[in-house]
């Protein structure tokens, strides 16, 4: 008999389990993506209804926030504001336009400047690391003030500069604001990207301090929504050409496998 050649096929190889691999991986992509979308978009609508963005005109605030700063302040009410909070509030006794400030006390508090060089709170010296190191710009003397309840007492960071209640004293409701004037409270600050303010720990002797907002939550929401639609769209293509690729060597392999008889 003369001698035959026979081609077979490796079982498990060639189309069907190309095919399938591809699916699987088309499937996994299109999850991906479709998750991711659901994040970035969340994170960013999250965002938009907790938090307002504002630029800081002056360097009242300096050097936590300097002139031209873009800062996310968190919507609040004004009953939730604490000692040491960095608001955002308007009262048209004080200017037309949003002002940012520091609380350095709330209704029925008493607080004067200074002792050894340091704000007084209910007859407690508040450490202030935020303030300039110039000791000229943390200057800001003014007797005791007692502050009425449903109001809070502000000043700038930037003390010798800042048109804050030591400028409104002489005021009706000497110097002080309502609560209900706040309308929200400063987070972070995004533009430069110096981040969230440091904590206000020297008025922890008073009472608890504020809990920041959910800026990071919503960051993280934002950041991974973006890799996962990223990565899901990278990951269609690259699981499509795999699955070829083994095909392809399969089929090459089932192919080269003869035997004569």
């Amino acid at each position: 008999m003369s001698g035959q050649s026979t081609t077979r096929t490796v079982p498990g190889s060639g189309g069907f389990g190309t095919a399938r691999s591809g699916r699987t991986g088309q499937v996994l992509s299109n999850v991906a993506v479709a998750l991711g979308l659901v994040l970035f978009l969340g994170g960013f609508a999250w965002g938009a209804v907790v938090y307002r963005p504002y630029t800081v005109p002056t360097t009242s605030m300096a050097p936590t926030i300097d002139a031209g700063e873009r800062v996310l302040a968190e919507r609040i009410d004004g009953g939730d504001v604490r000692r040491g909070d960095v608001v955002v509030f308007r009262d048209d006794t004080w200017s037309n336009a949003p002002i940012v400030k520091r609380v350095v006390a709330v209704g029925g508090d008493t607080v004067s400047c200074c002792k050894d060089g340091k704000l007084t709170v209910n007859g407690k010296t508040i450490d202030e690391p935020y303030l300039p190191d110039d000791p000229m710009a943390r200057s800001s003397t003014f007797p005791e003030v007692t502050v009425p309840e449903g109001r809070l007492f502000l000043l700038g960071d930037e003390r010798s500069g800042s048109v804050d209640s030591t400028a409104h004293l002489t005021d009706a409701a000497g110097g002080t604001v309502a609560r209900d004037a706040v309308q929200a409270r400063v987070d972070a600050v995004v533009w430069p990207m110096d981040g969230m303010l440091a904590k206000p720990t020297g008025f922890q002797t008073l009472g608890p301090l504020s809990t920041p907002g959910p800026l990071a939550s919503v960051l993280a929401a934002v950041v991974g929504g973006a890799v996962m639609v990223l990565a899901g769209a990278a990951y269609g293509p690259l699981a499509k050409r795999a699955a070829a690729s083994r095909g392809r060597s399969a089929g090459g392999s089932g192919a080269g496998s003869s035997g004569g008889r």
